[in-house]
């Protein structure tokens, strides 16, 4: 972190409710180090005891800050771009911080954001994806719309929580922030950084499914404003409830802190994270002869357990980030932050995608179920099992990425008259490019059994798609070629003013101008059948945002927002295997959204608690969806809306009690529509209810004898996969728990349970397949800090 160290001392930390994953001591970031002169929302100086900068070489007061990390509306949002705390920031965010990982013991993204509702997941842990970690906010797409410290990460892989500190969502759209995209909101993770406090810590966990996992948190100070941080990670495991599957991953996360507690900071930092696994692309969804609706499978008498995958599916990921964060605080009123980052990324992906068509779903509901047949890839199914298999989608391929991002941003606390006003200023500047190679297969893939699919089906022969251009697939009108390679680049400016009338009333406005260029090559194959396929499209976008906010007191803050956000097309780069198809209006004009909201926030019983509350509706025109086969990017022209009502609660109860706890009411339709069965219908991947609960106790701390225990519950009601609303995957409930002790103050040792019931959930969802999530898994873990 870039920021003042604060020690907390025995006297202060006596009289605060603790508990070892419940009360942090935190490292102030340079954000809070600004704030401590800029106007506080209720139009006070903030001020923190003892905060004084080392401005060269003056003496600096040792400080102390003490928190609650259940209660996240003190949490900075750790992006110069958003300079005030959750509590004062006029927009639903849901923060999953660092105590609630470590006693979940959270080991990616995924399990993190299963804290917070509204998001849906298209993967399992470990099963990788067909575009890595792809995630839904309020049921809008947001695989475009994942963070780290502000900057973009255009990576196409799981992402591990080893180098994760806390994660935020950001509800409804926010280009003025983040540029394009956004329609849902917005996915930040803030990453691990160093500190001038010497500390050293690992664990190792094994469980149920062959699960193995070690990670390594080594901070040291090199002299009074220097310090270096590694965080490291190896994870091998297998999935508990489906069979064949396994991933193995491994990173490390080094950086280095220069200018701690002075004017100017530097923070240098480098990622890197490899992983081979097997995509899970689940089960078909059928529906049943007779039912009102289809459902997975496995519903229907299909053990969960089945892969209809081969032994040909590979997931091979190999990602890098460089980063530079710099920031220079010229007096009390003004910083600046200059943040750049570069990234690499390689993978190479080949999977399978089963499809039962009416043949058949009539051989096993009417005929003989253990001659039932499914295609492992296509759009079509096996029919009657003529022929030795099918060629079609997904294909595998062989992708290289690289991107580069540079935000340079101002924040400046200044009074006109008797208005006090922060203003935010700055440009953001990216380019990411996409190659893309892609190949087939020789042989067919043998149709597999859909009571007992076999994935040992020998070698099929791969080949580059050049060498066999009929075994490409055909995307419409766009032909079957073996080449793809892309770019986007965006120029963006942004500012925005909070302005104090009085202590207790602002009026937050801004704006955001994009200039989106982007390019897609489709070549070689038959040129003569299909000849090559240039596009290139420029956009300029202009997003705005106002806010008005009530602040009673420094505790409370109550505020209407409206926010806009747009998609223009070509979005979808690295992610997305057509991301440009210009032709038709649909396809070329961008998706464009806004957002009411009006919410309120508090935080309790002597910051002990916060509590939170928004109403909210969200319209989305011109919809775009991505195929469930292809990963083709495809303009609907739909029109959209999702409305409703979002709780939470999150800090402690009293004295070594915990709590975090949220509630989703949604109310989502589809009012326009070419396709006359979806106006009307639900929007898919949105549940009408959705909510989660955790909660630990820690009895007896002080004692050899001491234990924490604990659990809680997500809960999803049933959600629609088709626009139509003829496909939905059924509710889940997923009870889980924990239960540790601490052998002294450095040793602990852990057991999680997962999905306590056996449930069959469904995590990854798309509109025809859903994956089932990992049955019963234990946990344990031992761990320590120095």
């Amino acid at each position: 972190m870039t920021g003042l160290v604060l020690a907390a001392s025995a006297a202060q930390a006596a009289t605060v409710d603790m508990t070892t994953d419940s009360h942090r001591k935190h490292e102030r970031t340079d954000d809070r180090k600004r704030q401590k002169d800029a106007p506080r929302a209720d139009g006070a100086k903030p001020t923190v005891a003892g905060d004084t900068l080392a401005d060269g070489g003056g003496a600096a007061e040792t400080v102390t800050v003490v928190g609650h990390g259940f209660n996240t509306l003190h949490e900075p949002s750790g992006l110069s771009r958003m300079p005030q705390d959750v509590l004062h920031t006029p927009q639903q965010i849901n923060v999953v911080p660092q105590a609630l990982m470590k006693q979940q013991n959270v080991k990616s993204l995924d399990e993190a954001l299963r804290n917070v509702p509204g998001v849906t997941s298209s993967i399992g842990e470990g099963a990788g994806g067909m575009n890595g970690d792809q995630f839904l906010i309020r049921g809008f797409q947001a695989q475009n719309d994942i963070y780290e410290d502000g900057l973009r990460d255009f990576g196409v892989y799981s992402r591990d929580a080893f180098n994760l500190e806390t994660i935020s969502v950001i509800k409804g759209p926010s280009s003025e922030v983040f540029g394009n995209g956004t329609t849902g909101g917005a996915i930040n993770m803030k990453s691990k950084t160093p500190g001038l406090t010497d500390r050293y810590a690992a664990d190792f966990s094994g469980g149920s499914g062959s699960y193995y996992r070690g990670t390594l948190d080594f901070n040291k100070r090199l002299d009074s404003t220097t310090a270096i941080r590694i965080a490291g990670m190896g994870n091998e495991n297998a999935i508990v409830g489906r069979d064949f599957l396994y991933s193995h991953r491994w990173g490390i996360a080094p950086s280095i802190a220069f200018g701690l507690g002075r004017r100017t900071t530097l923070i240098l930092q480098y990622m890197h994270q490899q992983e081979n696994s097997i995509p899970d692309f689940g089960v078909p969804v059928v529906k049943k002869p007779g039912a009102p609706y289809g459902e997975p499978i496995t519903e229907y008498g299909i053990r969960r357990t089945n892969f209809y995958g081969t032994n040909n599916d590979q997931n091979a990921t190999n990602d890098n980030m460089e980063t530079a964060r710099f920031s220079f605080r010229l007096n009390r009123h003004i910083t600046f932050y200059d943040d750049l980052r570069g990234g690499e990324y390689y993978r190479t992906f080949a999977a399978s995608k089963a499809t039962c068509d009416a043949t058949c779903v009539n051989t096993y509901f009417l005929g003989n179920p253990d001659a039932a047949l499914v295609a492992r890839s296509g759009p079509v199914g096996a029919g009657k099992g003529v022929g030795p298999g099918t060629y079609m989608a997904p294909l595998p391929y062989q992708q290289r990425s690289w991107s580069v991002q540079n935000v340079g941003s101002m924040v400046a606390d200044f009074d006109t008259g008797f208005l006090k006003h922060q203003v935010v200023a700055g440009f953001d500047i990216e380019r990411v490019n996409d190659v893309r190679a892609q190949s087939t297969y020789l042989k067919a893939k043998p149709y597999a059994n859909l009571v007992n699919p076999d994935p040992y089906v020998g070698n099929l022969d791969l080949v580059p798609g050049e060498a066999n251009p009929g075994g490409l697939v055909t995307l419409g009108s766009l032909g079957a070629k073996p080449h793809s390679n892309g770019y986007g680049f965006d120029t963006g400016l942004f500012f925005f003013d909070q302005i104090w009338f009085t202590k207790w009333l602002s009026v937050k406005g801004g704006f955001r101008w994009d200039r989106w260029q982007t390019s897609y090559n489709l070549t070689g194959g038959n040129i003569a059948k299909n000849p090559d396929i240039h596009f290139h499209d420029v956009s300029s976008v202009f997003n705005p945002n106002v806010s008005l906010v009530l602040t009673p007191d420094a505790h409370q803050t109550y505020y209407f927002t409206w926010a806009n956000s747009t998609t223009p097309m070509g979005m979808y780069v690295t992610n997305g295997s057509v991301p440009i198809r210009p032709g038709t209006n649909s396809y070329a004009s961008p998706e464009k959204a806004n957002l009411y909201e009006v919410g309120a926030k508090y935080s309790a019983f002597h910051d002990r608690i916060g509590f939170t509350a928004s109403l909210f509706r969200l319209e989305k025109g011109n919809a775009l969806n991505a195929d469930p086969v292809t990963g083709e990017i495809l303009g609907s022209s739909d029109q959209q809306r999702n409305q409703g009502l979002e709780l939470s609660v999150g800090g402690m109860i009293m004295r070594g009690w915990n709590i975090s706890a949220t509630y989703a009411l949604y109310d989502s339709d589809t009012t326009a529509s070419g396709t006359a069965a979806n106006r009307g219908r639900q929007v898919q991947y949105v549940p009408h209810n959705q909510a989660t609960l955790w909660s630990v106790y820690e009895a007896f701390p002080a004692k050899p004898y001491n234990i924490a225990f604990g659990g809680g519950l997500t809960w999803r009601q049933h959600v629609w996969l088709d626009a139509a609303n003829t496909m939905r995957a059924p509710a889940n409930l997923d009870f889980d728990a924990v239960l540790s002790h601490r052998l002294n103050e450095h040793w602990k040792i852990a057991m999680n349970g997962y999905n306590l019931a056996n449930r069959l959930n469904y995590q990854s969802l798309f509109s025809n397949r859903a994956t089932p999530t990992a049955g019963r898994t234990f946990m344990g873990q031992i761990s320590f800090t120095y």
